[in-house]
């Protein structure tokens, strides 16, 4: 038989809280097994995006591949065309396989596990040494062909930081570096030979 406090103790315990959800799937312990579906997520980090970089902007698809880094996001917010984009997107691409063969760090923090962060082993072999040269001279080619157009270390560093740092904050740059931005990128465009009218850019 239980004692007068151990029953008062129960009927208090039992009133605490919020009372247990009714039909819900639970774990041995008492824990609700969460059942989320794929969707749910990523309406979630949508909802999310679409808060955090399109507040107040109507009809922008939140939901997009573009929306998710800074040149996508500035292809949306309509201050690049889409002939931009792609020549930011073959540049950011060319750097990360120089990066990557090279054995050099990733430069951006956000594209890596800062507790990872190491070269290649030293194993070369004669494939990866010729890969490794062919990126490198790639790169040289690109920011020779940066360092070329007038104000050409500022576009350069304009290009780079848009595109492989990913700086956020560039998203709103005045319009100077707007348009040393655009005119690196669309001179990457005919560089890479991503189209091939020149009148219709």
């Amino acid at each position: 038989m239980t004692s007068k406090a151990e029953r008062f103790r129960i009927k208090r315990s039992s009133r605490a809280g919020r009372p247990r959800k009714a039909d819900v799937a639970r774990y041995p312990g008492g824990q609700i097994k969460h059942g989320e579906t794929e969707r749910e997520v990523r309406s979630v980090a949508i909802a999310a995006r679409q808060r955090q970089h399109f507040s107040g902007m109507k009809g922008v698809d939140a939901g997009s591949s573009f929306a998710g880094y800074t040149l996508g996001r500035m292809f949306l917010d309509g201050k690049l065309t889409a002939h931009e984009r792609e020549a930011g997107d073959e540049y950011a691409r060319q750097m990360a396989r120089y990066y990557s063969l090279t054995g050099i760090p990733f430069p951006s923090v956000r594209a890596q596990s800062l507790f990872s962060v190491k070269g290649f082993e030293g194993e070369t072999t004669a494939e990866r040494t010729r890969a490794a040269r062919a990126a490198t001279n790639r790169m040289m080619e690109l920011e020779g062909v940066l360092l070329k157009l007038p104000d050409g270390p500022r576009v350069k560093t304009t290009v780079f930081n848009v595109c492989v740092m990913d700086y956020e904050v560039l998203r709103t740059m005045p319009e100077p570096q707007l348009a040393w931005l655009k005119r690196g990128l669309t001179e990457l465009h005919w560089h890479l030979g991503l189209s091939r009218e020149k009148a219709a850019v």
